[in-house]
């Protein structure tokens, strides 16, 4: 197969995933539970993308442990994003920085 017939195909199936949901679902969805589920998704896909990274982003897997455990903590008591962040990147300095020692 050349490569332009899988750039078709991949396109296409691209395209289906997004075009699918505005057809077929033109009205609203009333099962609370489907509902439910599609209110998270995009939630779940961003940590899926973002949680490998975090544990890769930094030289040693314990600086990114406990920048990961700050963050959510932060996250869970309410804090800002950019109070995490800041939150999380003072973690992974000074975890580095008493590791080095």
């Amino acid at each position: 197969m050349s490569l332009f017939w899988y750039l078709v195909v991949m396109a296409g199936v691209t395209y289906l995933i997004r075009m699918l949901p505005l057809t077929l679902l033109q009205k609203k969805i009333e099962n609370v539970w489907l509902r439910s589920f599609l209110y998270y998704v995009p939630y779940a896909c961003l940590a899926a993308m973002t949680f490998p990274a975090i544990l890769s982003a930094t030289e040693s897997p314990a600086s990114a442990a406990a920048a990961l455990v700050v963050a959510v903590l932060g996250g869970l008591w309410g804090k800002g994003l950019v109070t995490v962040a800041a939150c999380a990147c003072c973690t992974v300095f000074l975890v580095e920085k008493l590791l080095s020692l």
